[in-house]
């Protein structure tokens, strides 16, 4: 069994959920087709399209990514994280503000939200926590559900069909419930992924902002399909951060 070893850079509370995120699925049985049946059709054209028959329904994943973040101009990332979908996520990243790396970590478990950023791993850039982070760290749990397509057939994940090609799910995150809507294409295909989720993205107070990812492609790991190519942002300030997935672990 792969076990992911915790970033040196995060904190004693990150470290313990890193490794409580990403512990093997106990005893997941083999996805039946059949239970995707009484999802609404354009959930239920995703699911078949992102799950293989036979495969095993892992909950926790591990994603390791690379490609560039927007802090003041566009600067090249990678990152590693542990997901996993209702419970939580940590987000470990290394950015560079020219030639001096950030090293860093977003992270939800527990009805906790924090932020944790600092260059040369010694001086603050940004950092953050309280109900305002934690909330909009919520709400990015909620979304990322589709990094996880055996999560969408927890029965606490209610359904509901917009159209032939929207679909809506309500992901309950510690006691709140979040909206989530799927635009999937005839084929199945996963093409965009949109909330209101709690931000400040133009540096004001809190509130709802529109927010959402573009799949622009897609891979399969372990008998998973899921966004390999992706650009999000806040709407309207717009795109933020545009990543390629280099690896995926089910667990």
């Amino acid at each position: 069994m792969t076990v992911v070893v915790a970033p040196p850079h995060l904190t004693e509370q990150a470290r313990q959920d890193w490794e409580l995120l990403q512990r093997q699925t106990r005893q997941a049985p083999a996805f039946d087709p059949g239970q995707a049946d009484l999802l609404p059709e354009p959930a239920r054209r995703w699911i078949l399209h992102a799950i293989a028959p036979g495969a095993a329904l892992s909950r926790a994943v591990v994603l390791t990514m690379r490609g560039t973040i927007k802090l003041g101009q566009w600067r090249r990332f990678y990152a590693t994280q542990v997901l996993l979908p209702l419970e939580g996520y940590v987000w470990s990243a290394s950015a560079w503000l020219g030639p001096a790396p950030v090293h860093g970590f977003d992270r939800y478990r527990a009805g906790a939200g924090e932020m944790r950023w600092r260059l040369l791993n010694t001086f603050p850039v940004m950092s953050g926590s309280g109900p305002d982070i934690t909330r909009s760290a919520a709400g990015r749990l909620a979304c990322e559900i589709v990094m996880a397509p055996a999560a969408a057939l927890d029965p606490r994940v209610r359904w509901k069909a917009l159209d032939e090609q929207h679909a809506v799910a309500t992901v309950p995150i510690d006691g709140e419930d979040h909206d989530v809507t799927l635009t999937i294409a005839p084929d199945g295909r996963l093409e965009r992924v949109t909330m209101s989720r709690w931000g400040n993205p133009d540096g004001t107070t809190y509130r709802e902002h529109l927010f959402g990812i573009e799949c622009a492609d897609e891979a399969t790991f372990d008998g998973f399909t899921i966004p390999a190519r992706v650009r999000g942002g806040w709407w309207p300030q717009g795109e933020f951060i545009r990543f390629a997935l280099d690896d995926v672990l089910f667990r």
